[in-house]
């Protein structure tokens, strides 16, 4: 059986056509007639059509397209005819509206600017139930509303003036441990992730190397940036990880803030980390200690880690592959959903992954890596099609027809390419407005990234994202699918998948079962996107 993908051998994207038409038996035995409310002039609004007398016929519903996913192990996606046709060759469309300024300390006021209104403000704070306070810390843009709301979340120490913070009041605990006096963490983090808290309190509650607790920083990237990298010893991904973070003095809460060489640097300790925990399992000292390694050191020991994998014997490499992801931006619900991860001002987190471990028995556990997968079906492609993947995916791209066959609208996928690298619209996205990010000649993963690729790289992520931004996305999960190390060479590019998280779209139980649900064709999301970026390149 062929593997279930949208990417045919000869390079096109195949789709399935939804035109459902269908009788449906009537088993209903009872009628309840109600008035439901009345018009305005008095005409009763009742229920009757909720109880047809015979049999429901209906002749035409929504077409909707079936799109599996060009990976089989990531599902397959339906776009709603009735709700993307709405945004077909509107691009102004392909928008969240921007965040709303909120106050409440101003819709209280009313103008009014005397002493006592600000007594009667605070005293409102300290009335508020717990869920309203959270939302309001939430929506809240009013810097004083927030600063106030701060000081209800933990307790500050401040400078002379009395209303500079200069840190947070400390407590130490029986074992000598000294953790902040936080009265409540879950408005403490949500103030903290809030644009609109001066930088000054950033700094105190969350910015300040150390206040976020005792993780080392043994890394740093000061080339027209500066980033902190920092050791995440007690990891929910085993054996550790490590987060690369905008230090501080760089206070970057927007993707729009964040520079090309903030982005470089950021992913420079990426390339940088995974290339010297590989090193020292090849025993290839390091270019130099103490600082970061040039880009050119940083090539050098990337071809000299390359040309030692091919001569080690199977089994020398403990850890096989790499692990990325970026969680941006920070939602929570007052009632007490968290609807995206702490972005910690900008971070990027990776990991290596082992082999294999040991299981209860003592037996070799093969680990888990979603490269793996991609893996895993490019071989399957092969053996069942005779033909390559990638080259076929490339060139569906290349030659896509708009999903919906008119004629009048975008048809591209592409969002922006260079010689190295193509960024896109999927034709099966797993969340509404995803984009793809891929190498165009093989390159399974980041150690068979050269320099001008992991530039390439680099440059096209910050476009994504800072599209995805311009278009109104706040919270953005992007993760990396690379094959292991040691593989052998089957064509296997690398992948980069940015997902938002957008308004009125919770997981439910379409997407538990790979049922992706959209409401927007790919060709209309790369078309926005363009146009996001154009915008971008004229608004400094």
């Amino acid at each position: 059986m062929a593997p279930r993908t949208c990417v045919t051998p000869d390079g096109r994207f195949k789709v399935g056509i939804h035109d459902p038409g269908f009788r449906v038996e009537n088993l209903r035995e009872n009628t309840f007639p109600a008035e439901l409310g009345k018009l305005p002039d008095g005409t009763p609004v009742e229920n009757h059509v909720n109880f047809p007398a015979s049999d429901v016929t209906a002749d035409r519903t929504d077409r909707i397209y079936e799109v599996a996913n060009p990976f089989p192990f990531r599902g397959t996606t339906f776009i709603n005819s009735a709700w993307a046709d709405g945004h077909a060759g509107r691009p102004e469309t392909v928008r969240v509206p921007p965040k709303p300024a909120c106050s409440l300390r101003e819709n209280l006021s009313k103008g009014r600017k005397d002493e006592s209104v600000l007594r009667e403000y605070r005293q409102i704070y300290d009335l508020l139930p717990r869920p309203m306070m959270l939302a309001l810390a939430q929506a809240s843009t009013d810097p004083a509303e927030l600063v106030a709301l701060a000081r209800k979340s933990c307790d500050f120490v401040f400078e002379d003036d009395g209303v500079t913070p200069a840190g947070l009041s400390f407590t130490q605990k029986d074992n000598g441990t000294k953790v902040p006096v936080v009265h409540d963490h879950d408005l403490y983090d949500i103030l903290g992730n809030n644009p609109g808290l001066p930088d000054s309190y950033k700094q105190a509650m969350v910015l300040r190397p150390g206040i976020q607790g005792n993780s080392e920083i043994i890394g740093e990237a000061v080339d027209g940036t500066h980033v902190f990298e920092y050791l995440r010893r007690n990891s929910y991904i085993p054996w550790g990880h490590y987060a690369a973070n905008m230090a501080n003095d760089r206070i970057r809460y927007r993707t729009r803030d964040l520079t090309e060489k903030d982005m470089a640097g950021i992913r420079h300790l990426y390339y940088q980390r995974i290339y010297v925990r590989l090193a020292e399992q090849l025993d290839i000292s390091l270019p130099a200690k103490g600082r970061a390694l040039a880009v050119d050191e940083l090539e050098n020991l990337r071809q000299t880690i390359v040309r030692r994998i091919k001569a080690a014997t199977p089994g020398t490499l403990t850890f096989t592959s790499s692990l990325w992801g970026w969680n941006f931006g920070f939602g929570f619900a007052q009632s007490g959903h968290r609807l995206h991860a702490s972005h910690q001002m900008i971070h990027q987190q990776n990991a290596m992954i082992p082999g294999f471990v040991a299981d209860q028995d003592g037996e070799a556990y093969d680990c888990f890596s979603c490269g793996d997968l991609v893996a895993d079906f490019i071989k399957e492609f092969k053996q069942v099609h005779g033909k390559d993947f990638f080259p076929a995916y490339l060139n569906a791209i290349k030659t896509n027809r708009r999903t919906d066959g008119r004629a009048d609208g975008p048809d591209s996928l592409t969002v922006h390419e260079d010689e190295n690298v193509i960024l896109f619209a999927p034709k099966a996205q797993v969340s509404e407005w995803e984009l793809q990010l891929m190498t165009k000649q093989p390159c399974p993963h980041i150690l068979a990234a050269d320099t001008a690729t992991r530039a390439s790289l680099d440059r096209a992520m910050l476009i994504a994202t800072q599209a995805l931004e311009t278009l109104g996305a706040q919270m953005i999960t992007s993760v990396e699918f690379s094959g292991r190390f040691t593989a052998e060479d089957t064509g296997q590019h690398l992948v980069y998948s940015f997902i938002p998280r957008l308004p009125y779209a919770p997981g439910t139980f379409s997407e538990a079962q790979l049922r992706w649900i959209c409401g927007c064709y790919p060709e209309d999301l790369a078309d926005a996107c363009r146009r996001a970026i154009k915008t971008n390149k004229e608004v400094p």
